[in-house]
Parts: C-alpha cells; structure tokens; sequence
C-alpha cells in the first residue's frame, strides 16, 4: 500500500514537473512574425502592441480612431503598423483583411489577439431594445468572429494562432444587456474553432481576465448610460421600479466598478504574450487571481448562491416591495 502511495505522488510529481518544463518553451525567430491586434486604442490592446512591438513582432495594430493610431504609432517602432477598423462595418472589415494580407506578404499571418469592448448599456433587460443589444453583440461578437473567420486562410498558412480576450467576470450575467451575452458567445465560438483548427495547425487560446480600469466604462459614463435608458421608460415601467431604483442601481454599479476593478494591467498582457510566443500555448488562461476565482465559482457552485449574492447587491424595484439593501450598495 505504501509503495503505491509512493508511485502515484511520483506520478504526480513527474507530470507536473513535464507541463512546467513544457510551459516554458518558446517559439523562436519571432522577428519577422506578423501580429494582428484589435483595439489599440487604449487599454489591453494598446499596451499589448507595445509590448510585442519591443520583442520583435510585425504588430499590425487596429484602432477605432486616427487618433489613437496616431498616439500608438508616436511610441513604436517603425515595423509597428496602424489600419483604422470599423467592426460593425463589414466594408471596413474587408478593407482591414486586404490590408493585413498586404503586409504579410505571402507569410501568413502567425497571430491574431481580438480585443474589442462594444457600447455597453447595462441595465435591467426590460429597460432595453434590440438595438441596445445589436450596439454591442455587432462588435464584441459579431465583428470579431467575422474579421476571424476572413483571416483564417492567413492563420492556417503560418500555422498561428488565435487569442481571444474574454472578461471572466461577464460570464455571471449580473445585469442585462449584450455585454454578458457577446462574452459567451466569444467562449462558445474559441472553443469550437480550437478543435476544428488544431488539425491544421492553428492554435486557440482564451484569456480570461478581471475587470480592469483599461477596460471598463468610466464609472460617469454608465451613469449617463442609465439615465438615457430611464429617460426613454414608458410611465408604466418606470413606476413599477421607482426613481430610488434608478440612484440605488447607479450606485450599485459604481461601487462594484471601484471595488472589482484592477489598476494592473501587465498581469493580462503577459498571459496574452505567452499565448503567442509559447511553443504549446494552454487553451485557457486566468489573468489574475479573481478571474480564476470566479471560473471555479461559476463552474462548482449552485446557481441558487450566485443569484442570492447578486440579490443582495442590487436594489430590488419599487413594485416588489423588498427593502434596498443599503449596507451593501451605499458608497
């Protein structure tokens, strides 16, 4: 019996040791490897360009404004490269593909990291219309599963791979609107294309990370979001919730955006690093210790407790006659 003890720690202790050994190798000759980055702007993709352009990488950096590819451009190399992206536009789509396959030249491309953040209304589901739906869904997973899907060819002619940015907190659907949804579509849709695309050599990896300052709406922002939604509320409704809903519900948000949110950004940019340049890039990687928290949270634990947890952080509206839990939300 003890013998056997002996051999299964052995066991495990030679596993680990081979996936750590495993883990660090590392693609070599990355000069000349053309990456495809979306949202560069700010935030994630914006330091991510950064990085890979300092390693070596041909970075072609997508932004939504001349400015921003301006600014990024300004702090870059010369091999850095900036192409103004519309998701929601499948003509600027086209026009960024034709782009890209310009600059690759015929290598293919070896990375495409999609990062992009849709307007996001988040608010009570019946406040909402379909086009507060499209406003996100149409960039955050619909205009990044198209742009993929048009440079697949590219993917599978260098035998790259794929790296999508999903934040692990929207996989707890804690309010309405399109953000929670376009989240789980992006995990749904890397899971299926790693399968189908590991036969030809093209690697998917998903990067789950927290609620990050870079990328999440200024806590004014969403407030303004809010009362635009309000605002446009049929009396009927907006006498079943109450004006002291809509400040509680403000408030609830705000508070949740201070107390979640991480300053740090280098602990997702180097997860996103290592998913291009590692030899065997895992399949899923948890940027920070909330982020897989809540994986396991999600995976394990009743639905039942996550729904009283968000019960206790939102107030209740008007109609139902629940008292606001003001201990939780107050800021």
């Amino acid at each position: 019996s003890e013998s056997v003890h002996i051999a299964i720690l052995a066991s495990i202790l030679s596993l680990i040791i081979y996936w750590l050994i495993r883990d660090s190798h590392r693609v070599r000759n990355l000069s000349g490897k053309h990456v495809f980055i979306t949202g560069c702007d700010t935030g994630l993709g914006n330091s991510l360009a950064k990085w890979l352009d300092k390693t070596g990488f041909c970075v072609i950096a997508a932004c939504a404004t001349e400015k921003g590819s301006q600014e990024l451009r300004s702090c870059c190399s010369l091999s850095l490269k900036t192409v103004d992206l519309n998701l929601a536009d499948s003509n600027s789509i086209a026009r960024t593909v034709a782009f890209v396959t310009e600059e690759t030249a015929g290598k293919g491309l070896f990375g495409l990291v999609s990062n992009a953040e849709g307007t996001a209304p988040v608010a009570p589901t019946d406040w909402l219309r379909i086009e507060d739906f499209h406003s996100v869904l149409d960039v955050s997973l619909l205009g990044l599963i198209e742009i993929t899907l048009k440079l697949l060819p590219l993917l599978k002619k260098a035998e790259g791979r794929v790296v999508n940015l999903i934040n692990a907190k929207s996989l707890m659907a804690f309010a309405g609107g399109g953000y929670s949804l376009s989240k789980w579509g992006m995990e749904a849709f890397s899971d299926a294309l790693r399968r189908e695309m590991q036969h030809f050599g093209v690697k998917v990896s998903i990067v789950e990370h927290g609620f990050s300052k870079a990328a999440v709406a200024n806590p004014d922002v969403i407030k303004r979001h809010l009362l635009r939604l309000w605002n446009r509320l049929n009396p009927e409704i907006k006498h079943s919730y109450g004006e002291k809903y809509l400040v509680e519900y403000a408030k609830a948000q705000r508070s949740l955006v201070k107390r979640l949110c991480d300053s740090d950004i280098s602990k997702v940019v180097k997860c996103m690093e290592h998913a291009l340049i590692a030899k065997y890039p895992r399949t899923r990687y948890g940027a920070g210790w909330d982020a897989k928290f809540l994986r396991l949270f999600l995976s394990y634990a009743p639905s039942c407790l996550s729904d009283m947890l968000l019960h206790m952080t939102f107030p209740a509206p008007a109609a139902t006659g629940r008292a606001v839990p003001e201990v939780v939300i107050n800021i």
